[in-house]
């Protein structure tokens, strides 16, 4: 497996691992509301082990990925790594630590957004057009979010906005990483 297959499937793993512990931690969260509750209340109580630790080797294995793609794409590789400083960040510092947690959290969210745009030059999969139509989702996402706008969804739903279209192009792009030769 060569370098950029391997990032490929250290970002699939991460995001992959990230994805499924938020999903679990909602439903044993007691209470939770995806429409009223943030993402980051995961991080807090007893489902804090299992959201931040996953947050926390998401980040790490972007960060890995990053160094493996820097032949590939500088842009990408430093979009990727800051994606992955942001998420650790958010696992290091809880809701709960102000004001780090809001600092790494708009890192993450921001450059999450900002990486479609480097991986859709470099794509040579059909879904090239999808990436920056994911990632500007998700800048839109995050202008409303900030701005209080939340269009019907709650303070939850719109971060959710943000998160999973980015979600989707990494696990998209991811693919065509690890099938690259």
């Amino acid at each position: 497996m060569n370098r950029v297959s391997t990032a490929g499937l250290l970002i699939f793993i991460g995001v992959s691992e990230f994805l499924l512990a938020m999903l679990v931690t909602e439903a044993l969260y007691p209470g939770y509301s995806v429409s009223m509750n943030y993402i980051s209340d995961l991080g807090v109580g007893r489902t804090a082990i299992i959201f931040n630790s996953s947050i926390i080797v998401m980040g790490l294995l972007l960060i890995i990925a990053s160094a493996l793609l820097t032949q590939l794409s500088k842009a990408l590789a430093t979009t990727i790594a800051l994606t992955g400083i942001g998420a650790a960040g958010v696992g290091i510092f809880p809701e709960t630590v102000h004001p780090f947690h809001l600092i790494f959290a708009l890192i993450a969210f921001l450059f999450a957004s900002i990486s479609s745009y480097p991986a859709a030059r470099i794509s040579r999969s059909p879904g090239k057009a999808l990436w920056p139509v994911l990632g500007t989702m998700g800048l839109i996402a995050l202008a409303l979010y900030i701005t209080g706008t939340y269009l019907g969804l709650g303070p939850g739903g719109m971060e959710r906005m943000i998160v999973y279209p980015n979600l989707l192009w990494a696990l998209g792009f991811s693919a065509e990483l690890m099938n690259r030769h």
